[in-house]
């Protein structure tokens, strides 16, 4: 079983916001979102909005889901499922799990 990739500390990621996790590092085809709610809990998901070229990572997280700057489709975080339009094609969640006080990314695997 993989102990997954660190790619940041729990501190690094103010909660409601989001920190985008380059390809290159996770070997997917997308970068990666790593997002906190305001709960503090930390969701991933891929980074590109579904509807056009615009970074998750710089949306707004509240309530369950993230909602792109762009052009304000929503998210929801555990399931990648599309919450509000205009995106109509959900995304891709990855598992994520924080081990003392460190972020580590499953990519491509369900959360």
């Amino acid at each position: 079983m993989s102990t997954g990739i660190r790619v940041a500390a729990l501190d690094d990621i103010p909660e409601g916001e989001g920190i985008e996790i380059s390809r290159d590092v996770t070997g997917t085809e997308d970068d990666i979102a790593i997002l906190r709610d305001e709960e503090g809990t930390c969701w991933a998901l891929n980074n590109t909005c579904t509807h056009e070229t615009a970074s998750l990572a710089e949306g707004w997280v509240e309530d369950g889901y993230v909602e792109c700057p762009l052009h304000s489709s929503k998210f929801c975080l555990k399931t990648g499922e599309v919450q509000g339009l205009p995106a109509t094609v959900d995304t891709v969640p990855h598992r994520v799990e924080v081990r003392d006080g460190e972020v580590y990314l499953f990519p491509g695997e369900k959360p």
